[in-house]
């Protein structure tokens, strides 16, 4: 084989387009790996980007081929969205291993391996939890980029290492997000990705379309992108001098044909010896099924509203928790039912106000059994009256009855409706009501029920009343992701409201902070947040870090302190928890090695607004100033 090389505008238009290009259009898709890179793509139209010819235009510019009907455009070579489809010419195709000629007459080609498609979201799960806890081997294998990063406004334009990874006898990549201009990626798995993200992207056999007429072999897809294609200002027609060419045939032609060679393992090390695959929040990062959100939730004291259609076992699961559930058919109740009523007592002449006879029964077994949890179900509140599912949202809200009553501090309220699709009766909740709750959306399938049938009882056994303990009002790790989403001009804290999926708001953060502190599995808050912004927290504290007991070791290496920005916030996170006897130790290592901003995001962590340790931090400062330790140093 020859080098690798682009196409010219001759083979893409007029009348010497090459065959291939003729038959299946000019246009190309971009991989999950390029758009991760950086790569502008069209997302309205099959996810087709943008691709390079070695062509000079009029302008002292590069002829491209658009992702909007395939026309010619132009670009400057050191704009790095455009991506790569490398062709090869070659003189024969023997060392080719797989081909297969398709129903269109095309000659396709398996040639090399490269990161290309993102994995599915269980997998992606799959391949973190391994990787966090050093269950997945490492191959000798790296692969070269140059993703579309900015800090402060300004684009980056350095290169980074991708390790490759194999699982189960398959080869990925780990990457950290970087969609073009910043906005959130779609990716062929369905899945939504903002910057920052944490994503496992496989490594696979690539696809190459035979021109047989040219002897050109050209990717079916579009690999890679990020990289300029000269970093000159005009572009003098000399391919062989340019950037991109250089890459080609020194980097990407090696990495394209890297035998897999799997590491040998080290010796295990100790818990504390582990560097930067640590979980400084100490979650479990498995998966979750419906059920364990509805005990989480529960167990943190935040009301459950589950959703589905008539007959999918929502009472079912709440009996499975409490088989003595105080059950309330909304559909049927009345205000005095559901609110207590006012009566006359001839005694004393006066109006006295009378518990609802659901109340005095919870009360009744809160107080005979104040170990357990006790459950008030509101069932069918989408069918209730509007006036009555206002009475329900005062109890919701303020765990109180007609303003007079308070629950006891071991009932917990859940609630269940049918799809309004389901039911003609049924009617639209209220914002504020719908935003009281967590949502879980039960779609029952038969393997799914088949499961829960021969699921023993002891399973599912009642749930233990703890009281709360004494902590921060805010869960670090969701302060921490909040303040670094700001960071990267996305509002987390508050996302729009629809009516029918979870919505992000400071209350409902507020709810999750909760659940982490009850259950540790950040998996849950998708019944709170959404799944998108779910999926995003879990990326961001699933980051590499440097542990507190790493920095009080100085178990770390330079390599170790390369890191991004990410991974920054969640090590600053890490180490808050360091004691009085070592915290100047720790702020020294945050001045030393973090950029300016981290500092101050330690001194508001550790401090808390407590008197004395704010007396602490002021004494440092203090010793810094007359050290002459006032400069921060910069990586």
């Amino acid at each position: 084989m020859d080098d690798f090389t682009f196409l010219t505008v001759d083979d893409c238009f007029g009348d010497n387009e090459l065959e291939i290009l003729r038959r299946r259009g000019r246009e190309a898709q971009i991989t999950d790996f390029a758009a991760l890179l950086g790569a502008y793509k069209n997302e309205t139209n099959k996810d087709l980007g943008i691709y390079w010819t070695k062509t000079y235009n009029s302008h002292d510019g590069v002829s491209t081929v658009s992702c909007f009907g395939g026309t010619k455009t132009d670009y400057w070579g050191y704009i790095r969205d455009c991506s790569v489809r490398p062709a090869i010419q070659y003189s024969s195709l023997d060392d080719i291993l797989v081909s297969n000629r398709a129903s269109d007459g095309v000659l396709e080609v398996e040639y090399g391996y490269y990161p290309q498609k993102a994995v599915r979201y269980s997998m992606q799960s799959t391949l973190e939890i391994a990787f966090i806890n050093d269950e997945i081997a490492k191959t000798n294998n790296k692969f070269t980029v140059y993703p579309i990063r900015f800090v402060d406004d300004e684009e980056i334009f350095e290169q980074e290492i991708l390790d490759e990874y194999i699982y189960n006898e398959e080869r990925y990549v780990r990457m950290i997000a970087s969609p073009c201009w910043g906005y959130t990626a779609k990716l062929s798995n369905d899945e939504f990705y903002d910057k920052g993200a944490v994503v496992w992207v496989k490594v696979e056999p690539v696809k190459w379309l035979v021109d047989e007429k040219k002897q050109i072999m050209l990717a079916e897809k579009l690999l890679f992108s990020g990289l300029k294609f000269n970093n000159k200002e005009r572009y003098d027609c000399t391919f062989e001098e340019t950037d991109i060419y250089k890459y080609m045939n020194t980097v990407f032609a090696k990495e394209l044909f890297q035998t897999v060679v799997i590491q040998n393992k080290l010796p295990l090390k100790s818990d504390s010896e582990k560097l930067n695959k640590k979980n400084p929040y100490n979650f479990d990062f498995s998966n979750v099924t419906e059920e364990d959100i509805i005990r989480g939730m529960i167990e943190s004291d935040i009301s459950v509203f589950l959703h589905g259609v008539s007959g999918d076992g929502k009472s079912a699961r709440v009996k499975q928790l409490d088989p003595d559930c105080e059950i309330i058919y909304l559909r049927n109740a009345t205000p005095d039912s559901l609110n207590g009523k006012s009566v006359y007592d001839p005694t004393s002449g006066e109006m006295i106000d009378v518990q609802p006879t659901w109340y005095k029964k919870v009360c009744k077994k809160c107080e005979d059994e104040p170990d357990k949890i006790h459950i008030v179900f509101f069932d069918e509140i989408t069918n209730a009256l509007p006036s009555v599912q206002g009475m329900a949202f005062n109890i919701v809200l303020d765990g109180e009855v007609n303003g007079k009553w308070k629950l006891p501090e071991n009932a917990r309220i859940v609630a269940a409706g049918n799809d309004l699709n389901d039911s003609l009766s049924a009617n639209t909740l209220s914002e504020p009501l719908f935003n009281r709750f967590a949502h879980v959306y039960i779609n029952t399938t038969v393997d799914s029920w088949l499961k829960w049938a021969i699921t023993p009882k002891q399973n599912y056994e009642r749930l233990d009343y703890v009281k709360e303990e004494e902590h921060l009002i805010i869960h670090p790790a969701i302060y921490t992701y909040i303040l670094y989403m700001r960071y990267c001009r996305h509002d987390a804290l508050r996302t729009p409201y629809n009516g029918e999926k979870p919505n992000a708001d400071p209350r409902k953060w507020e709810m999750a902070s909760k659940v982490l502190y009850s259950t540790g599995r950040p998996e849950m808050l998708r019944a709170l947040v959404g799944e998108d912004l779910t999926r995003n927290f879990v990326a961001f504290t699933n980051q590499k870090v440097i542990t507190l007991e790493d920095v009080l070791k100085k178990n770390y290496s330079d390599e170790d302190l390369v890191m991004d920005l990410a991974e920054k916030y969640a090590t600053v996170v890490g180490l808050f928890s360091v004691s009085f006897e070592n915290v100047e130790e720790v702020r020294n290592f945050v001045i030393d090695n973090l950029e300016k901003e981290f500092i101050a995001l330690f001194d508001n962590l550790w401090t808390r607004g407590d008197d004395e340790r704010l007396e602490r931090i002021a004494e440092l400062k203090m010793q810094e100033s007359t050290k002459g330790k006032k400069k921060i140093k910069r990586k």
